[in-house]
């Protein structure tokens, strides 16, 4: 299956994998709660700004390639969307996590991705990681790819190949990026972004179930 997502379409899908681990009580996802898991301003690189319209416009893209779908539920009067993903590649939970890491923050070291699947799948090394990239990797077509070393870094960084062949990319601008030094400490605050992360989705959910509670009685 060759697909080829563009950047708004690769980050509706990754947002709603997202939720599908980490908030399974409201999902499928609202479109207003689908615009606002993709324009969260932490797990995501590069942060963005979509409107309805652009989210709309993806997950009819998407539809027509069989990676997501809205559905309509007897117990509420929005349509709600989810992510075919399962159907489409029949993912093990250690790939669809790394995957799903890799559409919402661009490419990542097995350290990063480590840390920051946290909360969708538990690696308990990085021999794990690197397994479930070379899963992905060998995918045909690959799902994956290892992009040339940094000048200054240790780790390479692997991307997803879901939106294209990757040549260069902009990392995003940490303290470790900027020096070229790796914290040993990495692991532990991406965990530690994970858990705040998962907090502000928590109330995001909260306060969209309570909106959709509050339209049955008026």
């Amino acid at each position: 299956m060759n697909i080829i997502l563009n950047e708004v379409e690769a980050r509706v899908l990754g947002a709603l994998v997202e939720k599908d681990i980490t908030t399974p009580d409201y999902y499928p996802l609202s479109l207003n709660a689908l615009v606002n898991a993709c324009n969260q301003k932490s797990n995501r690189h590069p942060v963005m700004n979509l409107d309805e319209n652009a989210v709309r416009s993806a997950l009819d893209s998407l539809n027509q390639k069989d990676l997501a779908g809205g559905i309509s539920k007897a117990d509420s009067r929005v349509t709600k969307y989810e992510h075919r993903l399962q159907e489409a590649f029949n993912f093990s939970r250690p790939e669809i996590a790394v995957l799903c890491v890799l559409l919402l923050r661009g490419p990542q070291t097995p350290g990063e991705l480590r840390g920051r699947t946290e909360r969708l799948h538990r690696f308990n090394d990085l021999d794990e990681v690197h397994l479930a990239i070379q899963h992905l990797m060998k995918r045909e077509p690959p799902l994956a790819k290892v992009l040339p070393r940094q000048p200054g870094t240790k780790e390479a960084r692997y991307a997803h190949l879901l939106s294209g062949d990757v040549v260069a990319f902009e990392p995003e601008l940490t303290a470790e990026t900027a020096t070229g030094f790796v914290s040993p400490d990495s692991e532990r605050i991406a965990r530690l972004e994970n858990d705040v992360a998962a907090l502000h989705n928590e109330i995001a959910a909260l306060k969209q179930h309570l909106a959709e509670f509050r339209k049955q009685f008026e």
